[in-house]
């Protein structure tokens, strides 16, 4: 299977599991050992402001304090992702992903934004998901997800509670006129 590295991930209909329901998903790695990514479209009651202030950052000079932070996953929740646009940043633990779209971990990133440094294009996850090798293609067999080229423009610029339907759109696919039922021939 090719790789599904900046691929989105769009939870099928008939998925209820409550940490994927309705989610999308933004795949930063897949590779032999696994894959791993970040979901982009539930936001919590957390705000950007509150986590900083939490992490006792100075957010005075932080243009967006009010965006909220993301549930990004089941995964390491209690740590934060920020995915974000931007390449060769001085950022010290960062996994580029495309020529432009990069997943930091580190709180360098963290304080930039405080003191309003940061990239202007962000996303920041408190989580991630994670499957083991073979996982995901096991669910992709069992029509748990379609997948998509990932676009940086529904990550950026489209409201987080139209991600999904804008991703599907990618495809052509309406999810509300999907059934809840797999098919196999």
């Amino acid at each position: 299977m090719q790789s599904l590295k900046h691929h989105f991930l769009l939870a099928m209909p008939h998925l209820d599991d409550p940490n994927f329901k309705g989610t999308l998903t933004y795949l930063c790695d897949h590779d032999d050992n696994g894959t791993m990514g970040v979901i982009v479209n539930r936001p919590m009651e957390l705000t950007l402001d509150a986590l900083l202030e939490q992490l006792e950052l100075d957010a005075s000079e932080c243009p967006c304090r009010d965006i909220p932070v993301y549930y990004g996953g089941p995964v390491h929740k209690d740590r934060g992702f920020i995915l974000h646009r931007g390449s060769n940043l001085p950022w010290d633990s960062s996994l580029q992903v495309t020529d432009d779209l990069a997943l930091t971990t580190s709180m360098d990133m963290l304080k930039a934004i405080a003191e309003g440094r940061g990239p202007d294009d962000f996303i920041v996850c408190l989580g991630c998901t994670a499957w083991q090798a073979g996982q995901l293609e096991d669910e992709l067999k069992q029509n748990t997800w379609l997948t998509v080229e990932g676009d940086a423009s529904i990550l950026f610029d489209v409201h987080s509670e139209q991600r999904l339907n804008a991703a599907a759109g990618i495809l052509g696919v309406d999810l509300n006129l999907m059934t809840r039922e797999a098919g196999h021939s």
